[in-house]
């Protein structure tokens, strides 16, 4: 079998639907059947963070970036990185936010999301940061794991508010 070639490119307002669509699919698919969330938070959550007015807002702000992994013809999985952003715990002096990386669960393990992570990298140091970072939520070891791959380290934590339910992010960083 002929590997496929994960192409990465820039999200515009175009892709306003396309983006809804895959962030709401992936973290549904991410988070809702975990028995730590309850269904009307994680609806809640959603309905605002992942509604096309809220997209189409996000990408029309010079400082979101999102990039979109295409597999096969189709979005296979998304990123947005977010310049400036910093919050306490984080030491850099030109900061960028990994603020999202999701593949579709279709496409998993086939490297849409270390594609997307090398492509963060990269478009941090084309903008000229010295520090990413991220929050990830205390029980999802898996992306952990991925995180602490890629030479993120846990700095510090801070909250995450999934609808009323105030949850621990892991804050973690990594120097470019």
């Amino acid at each position: 079998m002929e590997n496929q070639i994960i192409k990465i490119r820039q999200a515009s307002v175009d892709d306003a639907q396309t983006l809804t669509d895959l962030a709401y699919t992936t973290f549904w698919d991410a988070f809702a059947h975990h028995p730590k969330n309850a269904p009307d938070d994680l609806n809640h959550y959603m309905r605002q963070a992942f509604s096309l007015e809220q997209i189409a807002e996000e990408l029309a702000d010079d400082k979101s970036i999102f990039l979109i992994a295409e597999l096969e013809g189709e979005a296979a999985g998304y990123a947005k990185i977010i310049i400036d952003c910093v919050e306490p715990g984080i030491t850099a002096e030109r900061p960028i936010e990994l603020n999202r990386l999701y593949a579709h669960q279709k496409f998993l393990g086939q490297g849409v999301g270390q594609t997307l992570m090398d492509a963060c990298f990269e478009r941090a140091r084309q903008e000229d940061r010295d520090i990413m970072w991220l929050g990830v939520w205390e029980y999802n070891p898996r992306a952990q794991r991925f995180y602490e791959k890629n030479g993120f380290r846990v700095v510090g934590s801070h909250v995450f508010l999934l609808g009323k339910d105030s949850q621990t992010d892991l804050l973690m960083e990594c120097a470019l």
